[in-house]
């Protein structure tokens, strides 16, 4: 909490800000292209940018600015620093070779899920995932238990915030529909996602409770889609992370 306006430095929410306009469907931007996702004008966004290749976090064509390595080094500190990755992972690791399934751990920040932790069989999916990775909440099956962990009215914020453009045929887009899922899944204490995210691609989670009852995380297994229904999730996984669930309960502060 800011106690006056001296303690903000504006020049470094910025920097931030620039560092931000970067994901994986904008891996390369001008200054133009930041000045306007931003909202500052050419020059700031100039020497922010500039300044990010000064210091090695980005690298520069002489037209489009890219993040280097190095800026995973403020990504990875962070996770390092959390106690909730070291603590679940061999937890996930045993859980994998159980299950014969990859599972993960991921926690809310805004309307996307950032992944925590990971242990992976072989790969199901088209993109690699890894801690640090991000996708949106509203259609991924540890986002939606961590939605209905929120006051209904914070989870209906956050999903009409979200950008619900369909990734597949089989994503919901009405902000209601999500929402009457986002309400089964608090009912049930789990969720199943089938193919929203990526075609061939299921998944099951349910939430991480720290002693105290409250939610903090969230686990999932995923799996390719077989002619089996979603439905058989339930009764072939569900037990499995449960026992997960119930295990690290005792353990998470």
């Amino acid at each position: 909490m800011l106690n006056k306006p001296t303690d903000f430095i504006a020049s470094f929410a910025k920097g931030l800000r620039v560092i931000e306009c970067f994901g994986a469907e904008t891996p390369r931007l001008s200054i133009a292209e930041v000045a306007q996702a931003t909202g500052f004008d050419r020059a700031t966004a100039r020497r922010c940018l500039l300044t990010l290749n000064a210091e090695g976090y980005a690298e520069y064509d002489g037209k489009f600015f890219t993040l280097t390595p190095k800026v995973l080094r403020l990504g990875m500190g962070a996770l390092a620093s959390l106690p909730l990755p070291q603590i679940v992972q061999p937890w996930l690791d045993q859980l994998t070779d159980r299950i014969g399934q990859s599972c993960s751990v991921s926690i809310l920040d805004g309307t996307e899920i950032v992944y925590l932790a990971r242990a992976a069989q072989r790969r199901v999916m088209s993109i690699g995932l890894m801690p640090g990775s991000r996708l949106p909440a509203h259609c991924t099956s540890m986002g939606r238990v961590l939605l209905a962990a929120l006051p209904p009215e914070d989870a209906r914020a956050a999903v009409e915030a979200s950008d619900l453009t369909p990734r597949t045929a089989y994503s919901l887009t009405d902000p209601g529909e999500i929402l009457a899922r986002i309400d089964q899944v608090r009912r049930d204490g789990y969720a199943v996602i089938d193919q929203e995210v990526e075609i061939g691609l299921r998944s099951i989670a349910v939430p991480l409770y720290d002693m105290h009852g409250r939610v903090v995380a969230a686990l999932n297994t995923g799996m390719a889609a077989s002619a089996d229904p979603a439905e058989s999730l339930i009764e072939t996984y569900l037990p499995e992370l449960t026992r997960v669930q119930t295990g690290l309960r005792r353990v998470l502060r």
